[in-house]
């Protein structure tokens, strides 16, 4: 694989967004922001932002062809080697735009995903990322192999050039299926480890929430786990699981994910389901959130949207509104307490808050802590999946038309299969 990776200090970037149809000027510029951090996480300097106002991207530049050229004389005296955009471009735009402006471009997927190959530290977490990387790289491989016909035209190289390519496609396939392979075993052993954990009927949360939010530094306080917490994008990426006994001597086993991001690539979210499958598999969610920052609540929805993708939407879930240090205002917190009653505000670097916290975590896993029996027909087909997703099924056997269900169940559920409950 070609290594595109910034060298320090070497890597001066500049960052084009697309004002279109659906999209604010403030979203916009949220967006561009936060693809400057993830510009300045994988060690380049963003030497200028340029937008432009269009109803929809064009196909052949993304931008105007015009826009395009006014970029590429912006260049001139201020070293710049590469383009970054706001979006994933397809393979023909970027093979376009590689022409017109000769610098290296890169999309948004492209930088993430080259942010995660850098701080993928586990064996997992490297296969993933390649995985990801490969079959992000699969329908881009013509435009790896352009630089041929432009050095030394087409006779003579086309028939070499497209033997070539098909050699590479197929490499490039056979690797996939090698790690999608490895994978799969990866995702087997979890299974199996899962399984162990459900035979000590020790309930797992998982700590999930927005890149950035502090969910490794609140898993260091409670835990003593010595887990990378840093003011950076993407810090963790390989999953962290410790157990945590909490005042009633219930033992609960926290497990933390890689953090969420807008625009998260489809690609890296099918590639990390080994890791991300202990957020559908775990009894109880644990959403840190970034209270200080000015666009929480679009980080909330974005962390929503990934956990439905995820079908783990619906679990019950304790929300924790972090970093509340960083806040002049503490009538911000107080308000999303109002609007998110039963959920908590604390500050994971000095310990505010924790103890409301820990009582709320031990409030929420109460219900795990009683065994619930019920006889539910068959054909409530919606119903069974639900206690599948949302609880914790212990025992499933079925007689003549129904399913015998012994299960930890949170008490919103309890509530609606109050009717199936028996005693057998």
């Amino acid at each position: 694989m070609i290594d595109t990776r910034p060298k320090k200090n070497h890597e001066r970037a500049v960052l084009v967004g697309l004002e279109q149809a659906g999209v604010s000027k403030w979203d916009l510029r949220d967006s561009l922001e936060e693809l400057a951090e993830l510009a300045n996480s994988a060690g380049a300097e963003v030497v200028e932002t340029v937008t432009q106002k269009l109803q929809k991207p064009t196909a052949p530049y993304y931008i105007g062809k015009g826009k395009a050229e006014s970029i590429k004389e912006s260049f001139q005296d201020r070293q710049v080697t590469s383009v970054i955009f706001d979006d994933e471009l397809s393979p023909a735009q970027g093979r376009n735009l590689e022409t017109l402006l000769a610098r290296k471009v890169i999309d948004r997927t492209q930088l993430i995903l080259d942010i995660f190959a850098q701080r993928a530290r586990s064996r997992e977490g490297r296969l993933q990322i390649e995985l990801a990387q490969l079959q992000y790289l699969l329908p881009r491989l013509t435009r790896m192999w352009d630089h041929l016909s432009r050095q030394t035209g087409g006779i003579g190289t086309r028939g070499p050039g497209e033997t070539q390519l098909e050699v590479d496609r197929r490499r490039v396939q056979e690797r996939i299926g090698r790690l999608e392979r490895e994978l799969e075993s990866v995702r087997k052993t979890r299974a199996v480890q899962r399984q162990g954990r459900k035979r000590h009927q020790w309930p797992v949360a998982a700590v999930v929430g927005y890149t950035n939010a502090g969910k490794s530094t609140l898993l260091n306080l409670l835990t003593g786990a010595d887990v990378v917490a840093a003011d950076k994008l993407f810090a963790t990426l390989d999953p962290t699981t410790r157990s945590f006994v909490l005042p009633n001597k219930q033992r609960v086993l926290l497990t933390d994910t890689v953090g969420f991001l807008r625009k998260l690539p489809h690609t890296l979210i099918e590639s990390f389901k080994a890791t991300l499958e202990e957020v559908s598999e775990a009894d109880l969610l644990i959403h840190i959130v970034d209270l200080s920052h000015p666009r929480v609540d679009e980080q909330m929805e974005a962390v929503d949207g990934v956990i439905k993708e995820l079908d783990a939407f619906g679990k019950q879930t304790l929300i924790v509104f972090n970093k509340i240090d960083k806040m002049a205002d503490r009538e911000l917190a107080e308000s999303y307490l109002k609007r998110f009653p039963g959920d908590v505000a604390i500050s994971a670097r000095t310990g505010e808050g924790v103890d409301k916290l820990v009582q709320a975590l031990q409030e929420a896993l109460s219900s795990w802590r009683l065994r619930s029996r019920f006889r539910i027909p068959t054909h409530e087909t919606a119903l069974i999946a639900e206690i599948h997703r949302v609880g914790h099924v212990l025992e499933l056997k079925y007689e003549d038309n129904d399913a015998l269900i012994i299960a930890h169940v949170p008490p919103e559920l309890a509530q609606k299969l109050e009717r199936y409950a028996t005693q057998d």
